[in-house]
C-alpha cells in the first residue's frame, strides 16, 4: 500500500535534546491526521521535517512519494502549510490576500479569478472580499489563511495549531472546511490540544516528549483502554487518591476537574470500591482524554522499568 506520508524511526535533535525520536506514521489519502499532545511534545518539530523545512538527525520519511530530505524542494509545491500565526497582509483585503497568494503559487492569470471565488465558498467568508484583514474577526482570519494556503489545490495540508485563540464556534466551522478537503481526496495532518477536534480525525496520532505513543482510530484508541472505568466523586479527593491508587483492583486513578476517574481491572470491582469509600461509582464510555493519560501511564511505567 502507498502511502501519503510514510516513516520510519523518524529523529531530530537539536543539540543534546531529542525533540522527536523514532516515530513511524503510516497516513493515507482522504485521512484526516490530528496530532496530539502536550507544548514541546514534538509535533511542531514533525510537521516540519514533513514539509521539507528541517533535516532529519536520522530516520527516514516520505511525502507524497518524496524523500523529505533528498527531495525537500519537491514536496514543497505539492503541499499546504498553515502555522497557528498565519500570513496575512492586514492592510490588503481579503480578496488582495488571496490573489497575492494565487500568484506566490503561479496560479495562471487566467485561472486565478476563478479559483479564488472557489476559496471564498469554501472558507465561508463570501461578502468579506473587499473587507480589509485588520478589521476581521480571528474566526474569518483563520478560514481566510486555510484559503490562502490551499489555494494550489494541495494533496497534503498541515496545519499547525491553527485553532488556537477562537471561538469553539470558529474552531467547528474550521474542522467542517478540514472534512472537505479531506472528502475530496486530500490528506490533512493538523496538531491539536483540543479533544473534541482529534474526535472528529480519522486518525491520531499521540505524542508525548518527542515520541509517538499511539496512532489510529479514535474508537480503536478508546477500545484499547483496557479494563472498566468509573467516575467517583469524593470529599476531598486529593486526600484520597494516594489510598484509591494502592488498591490493587485499581489500574490508574486521576483528576477530571473535581472528580476522580478509576480505571479498574473489570466491572465485578466497582461494588468493592463502593464498599470501601461509602459511594457509589458511575461507569463511564472512555473518552480521548482518559486513553492519553494511559498512554502516558503505560509509557512511565516503561521508563522506570528500564531504569
Amino acid at each position: 500500500m502507498t502511502y501519503t506520508v510514510n516513516t520510519s524511526d523518524l529523529s531530530r535533535k537539536f543539540g543534546s535534546f531529542i525533540a522527536v525520536d523514532k516515530i513511524n506514521l503510516k497516513i493515507s489519502s482522504g485521512e484526516v491526521c490530528g496530532f496530539l499532545g502536550p507544548n514541546g511534545a514534538g509535533k511542531s518539530t514533525a510537521i516540519r521535517m514533513l514539509c521539507g523545512i528541517l533535516k532529519p538527525s536520522s530516520g527516514k520519511a516520505e511525502v507524497l512519494g518524496f524523500d523529505v530530505e533528498q527531495d525537500s524542494e519537491k514536496i514543497k509545491p505539492l503541499i499546504g502549510y498553515m502555522s497557528q500565526k498565519f500570513s496575512l497582509y492586514n492592510d490588503l483585503s481579503v480578496r488582495e490576500n488571496l490573489d497575492f497568494y494565487a500568484g506566490i503559487y503561479s496560479i495562471p492569470v487566467r485561472e486565478r479569478k476563478r479559483r479564488i471565488e472557489k476559496m471564498i465558498l469554501l472558507a465561508g467568508i463570501k461578502g468579506e472580499e473587499n473587507a480589509l484583514v485588520a478589521s476581521l474577526s480571528p474566526g474569518i482570519k483563520q478560514r481566510l489563511a486555510l484559503g490562502c494556503a490551499i489555494m494550489a489545490r494541495p494533496a497534503l495540508v498541515f496545519l499547525d495549531e491553527p485553532t488556537s485563540g477562537v471561538s469553539p464556534t470558529a474552531r467547528r466551522q474550521f474542522f467542517n472546511i478540514i472534512q472537505e478537503l479531506a472528502a475530496g481526496g486530500a490528506t490533512v495532518i493538523v496538531s491539536t490540544h483540543f479533544m473534541d477536534e482529534a474526535e472528529r480525525c480519522d486518525k491520531i496520532a499521540f505524542f508525548d516528549q518527542g515520541r509517538l505513543l499511539a496512532l489510529d482510530s479514535p474508537d480503536q484508541l478508546k477500545k484499547s483502554l483496557a479494563g472498566c472505568l468509573v467516575k467517583l466523586d469524593l470529599p476531598e479527593p486529593f486526600k484520597q487518591i494516594k489510598t484509591l491508587e494502592s488498591l490493587s483492583f485499581v489500574k490508574e486513578c486521576s483528576f477530571h476537574g473535581l472528580s476522580l476517574h478509576l480505571l479498574l481491572n473489570d466491572s465485578n470491582d466497582i461494588a468493592g470500591l463502593e464498599d470501601i469509600t461509602g459511594f457509589k461509582p458511575i461507569r463511564l464510555t472512555p473518552n480521548l482524554e482518559d486513553v492519553f493519560i494511559n498512554l502516558l501511564r503505560q509509557q512511565d511505567k516503561e521508563e522506570r522499568r528500564e531504569l
